[in-house]
C-alpha cells in the first residue's frame, strides 16, 4: 500500500482555499501567486487520489471528499508544525533530556543551582541528576548511562574527555570546640595524633595519598571509614572526630556548625572535572548544558 506524500505547503494552500473559497484570496494569505496555489492543489489531489474542490467560473467549493479530508489536513498540518518546532528546539539546544552523573556533594548542593540557572535560559530542557559514586563517574559516561559527569579528577581512557572546572583545597572540617580549631592554619604533622574519619573509598585513598612522601611515622591515617560525607561531617559536628574534605563541601558543613582549617606545607588541591564522551556524539541539549556548566561553575565552585 502506497502512503500518500504531501507537504506542509500543500496542506496550507488547501486549508486556505477551503476557508476562503478563492484561489486568489488564498494566495494572498500564504504569500504566493494564484498559479502557485493552483499547482500546490493539483499536486495534493494527485497525492491523495481524489478531487478536493468543485470549481466553476464563479466559485470554488469543497468536494464531498474534500470536506471529509479537511479535518485530517488540519490535524496533519498542526502535527507537522509541532514536529518542526520540536526539531528547531532540539537543534538550538532548547529542548531535550540531559543525564548528569555526580557524587553526593556536587549532586546535592552544586548541580541543583546550576540546573536552576539553566532552566531560566532553556525551560524545555530536562536535566536529570544521576547519583553516582566517584569511582563510577567515568564508567557512566563510557557506557552511555550518563551524557555528562561532574566530579573529582579521575583516570580516563580514549573514550572520555576531561576538562577541569575548578580547584578546591583539601581542608580539615571540625567542630568549633575541637583543639585544632584554635589554629588558623595547620601542618600535616598537627594531624598525626588526631581522630580523623574519611568518607568513602575515594576519600580514604585521597587521605592516604596526600602525605605519601612523608616518613611512615608521620603519615596521616584515618581511624574510621564511612560511606557518605554527610556521616563524616556529622561525626565531626559531635566532636567524635575531624574529617578531611575539599573546601567545596562547605554548603553541607557550615550549616552543621563546622569550621574549616587549611592544611598547608604543602597544600593539597582537589580538581573537579567535567567528563564527556570522546567517541560518541552527544545531543544538542547535552552540548548546551555542558557549555553552561563550563561558564557557570568556576566562579561559584572555587573555595
Amino acid at each position: 500500500m502506497t502512503v500518500p506524500r504531501f507537504t506542509p505547503r500543500q496542506l496550507d494552500a488547501f486549508i486556505a482555499v477551503a476557508e476562503l473559497r478563492s484561489f486568489s484570496a488564498a494566495a494572498g494569505r500564504v504569500h504566493l501567486t494564484a498559479s502557485a496555489i493552483s499547482q500546490l492543489i493539483a499536486e495534493l489531489e494527485a497525492a491523495v487520489g481524489f478531487r478536493l474542490f468543485d470549481r466553476s467560473t464563479r466559485k470554488v467549493q469543497l468536494s464531498s471528499a474534500g470536506k471529509e479530508f479537511l479535518g485530517s489536513a488540519h490535524t496533519a498540518l498542526r502535527q507537522l508544525r509541532l514536529a518542526e518546532a520540536a526539531a528547531s528546539d532540539i537543534r538550538n539546544r532548547a529542548a531535550g533530556i540531559v543525564r548528569v552523573a555526580a557524587p553526593m556533594v556536587i549532586a546535592s548542593v552544586i548541580l541543583p543551582e546550576a540546573i536552576k540557572a539553566y532552566y531560566q535560559q532553556r525551560p524545555k530542557v530536562v536535566v536529570r541528576i544521576l547519583d553516582t559514586a566517584v569511582e563510577q563517574l567515568v564508567d557512566a559516561v563510557v557506557s552511555g548511562d550518563a551524557d555528562l559527569a561532574i566530579g573529582p579528577d579521575r583516570t580516563i581512557g580514549d573514550e572520555v574527555t576531561r576538562v577541569v572546572l575548578f580547584r578546591s583545597p583539601w581542608v580539615l572540617w571540625c567542630a568549633k570546640t575541637h583543639p585544632l580549631a584554635r589554629q588558623r592554619h595547620l601542618r600535616w604533622s598537627d594531624l598525626k595524633d588526631q581522630q580523623l574519619v574519611a568518607a568513602g573509598r575515594d576519600h580514604e585513598l585521597s587521605v592516604a595519598q596526600m602525605r605519601l612522601s612523608l616518613p611512615e611515622e608521620e603519615r596521616v591515617t584515618p581511624v574510621e571509614i564511612v560511606v557518605n560525607i554527610s556521616t563524616a561531617l556529622g561525626m565531626a559536628r559531635s566532636g567524635l572526630a575531624a574529617t578531611l574534605a575539599p573546601a567545596y563541601v562547605e554548603k553541607m558543613a557550615k550549616p552543621m556548625g563546622l569550621i574549616q582549617r587549611r592544611v598547608v606545607d604543602p597544600e593539597t588541591i582537589r580538581q573537579v572535572c567535567l567528563y564527556r564522551p570522546a567517541q560518541r556524539v552527544t545531543s544538542p541539549a547535552a552540548e548546551g548544558f555542558s557549555d553552561h556548566i563550563l561558564k557557570w561553575l568556576p566562579p561559584r565552585g572555587a573555595a
